[in-house]
């Protein structure tokens, strides 16, 4: 039995370090505030901010109760093991083996200590140089985050989709927001950060007669979403904001008003144009968001302390090739960070990432 107890403790030891670092009492005091303030009848007079203030809500549960049950298993266990005979042994055994294995899993969290890890994320795909063959390939990529959401829970709403002329995406992005089910303690920024760069597609091209083998690439932006202003501060006279005809919400028809927006920050030579919205108000919103995310990805990637301290022309953009997809004459998805491979692009490509991302987070 003392060896059970000294396990014990060196478990109790090692949980309450990591409790203490991913500061789960602090945001146990943030979901009681939270949980006050949902539970007032007033708060649906603005739907927008009620939603946000449930779904912040919905996360600090998901985040912090696995912690607050193995913090309850453990001390209980604590208590039972001092008073407990030998016949327990092999029982008090087994709950200390579960326990261990539980910590090793909610001790992944620790991967998600960026600022920015918590926040749902922008998706941005665009098709690299070569046209139809290009735009394909970004869908096939399209295809393959929209089944790694699915699969993992998370929710996705398209803002922007520009179809090719034959086939395939010239752009698509995405607001993604929830708790991936294989990822405790990330929102989806901090899961899917993994997914920033150049993807590179090696096959025998479908869409020439010679079916000569292809090489195409596509460009994948995650973006934090930031919706406060207070978080990122942009001068407004750094901004230039355009108003223009939009396509209608959809593409499905014509709008005669001028709703669609496009903002340019000035000193970075970063656009955002958004239409999707129903008003200029909302796509200004929207674009500002998306901004606000480039920007910081963009201090990220330049380690500059301040958004006033960013270059133009600096950030990774097409320069950074992360992940070779070969269809032809072999098949390998490889990661060039890490150098984290995998034999089936068939799987890969119906959403499997789970490895690369994985693989990802643990080198960093």
């Amino acid at each position: 039995m003392q060896e059970l107890q000294r396990r014990l403790k060196i478990l109790k030891d090692d949980f309450l370090k990591v409790y203490e670092k991913l500061t789960i009492k602090e945001k146990l005091e943030q979901l009681g505030q939270l949980e006050k303030e949902v539970a007032e009848p007033d708060i649906w007079k603005d739907v927008q901010k009620a939603t946000e203030k449930n779904q912040e809500l919905a996360r600090l549960q998901e985040e912090t109760q696995p912690w607050e049950l193995l913090k309850t298993q453990i001390n209980d266990l604590d208590e039972l093991i001092e008073i407990s005979d030998e016949d327990l042994k092999a029982e008090i055994g087994g709950q200390i083996d579960g326990m261990e294995a539980q910590f090793v899993e909610l001790k992944k969290a620790l991967r998600f200590q960026g600022p920015y890890d918590t926040k749902d994320a922008i998706v941005r795909i665009t098709a690299g140089a070569g046209g139809t063959e290009a735009m394909d390939w970004a869908s096939i990529l399209e295809r393959m985050y929209l089944r790694f959401f699915e699969r993992e829970g998370l929710k996705a709403v398209c803002l922007e989709r520009t179809v090719g002329e034959e086939a395939g995406i010239k752009t698509a992005v995405y607001e993604v927001s929830g708790v991936a089910r294989d990822f405790t303690g990330a929102g989806a920024y901090g899961v899917l950060k993994s997914e920033h760069g150049v993807h590179r597609l090696v096959r025998l091209s479908p869409f020439n007669a010679q079916n000569l083998r292809q090489t195409s690439f596509a460009l994948v932006e995650v973006l934090p979403v930031i919706k406060a202003d207070t978080e990122v501060q942009i001068d407004d006279k750094d901004l230039r904001i355009d108003v223009y005809h939009s396509g209608g919400h959809g593409g499905q028809s014509v709008n005669t008003t001028n709703s669609a927006v496009r903002i340019t920050h000035i000193p970075t030579n970063t656009v955002v144009a958004i239409q999707n919205e129903r008003s200029q108000l909302q796509n200004k919103e929207k674009a500002m968001e998306i901004l606000r995310g480039k920007l910081v990805q963009m201090q990220l990637e330049q380690h500059a302390e301040t958004i006033g301290e960013l270059r133009a022309g600096e950030s990774a953009g097409w320069g950074q090739q992360i992940r070779n997809y070969v269809l032809q004459p072999y098949k390998l998805v490889k990661d060039t960070r890490t150098g984290y491979e995998e034999t089936d692009p068939e799987a890969v490509l119906d959403g499997r990432i789970n490895g690369f991302i994985e693989t990802y987070l643990e080198a960093k």
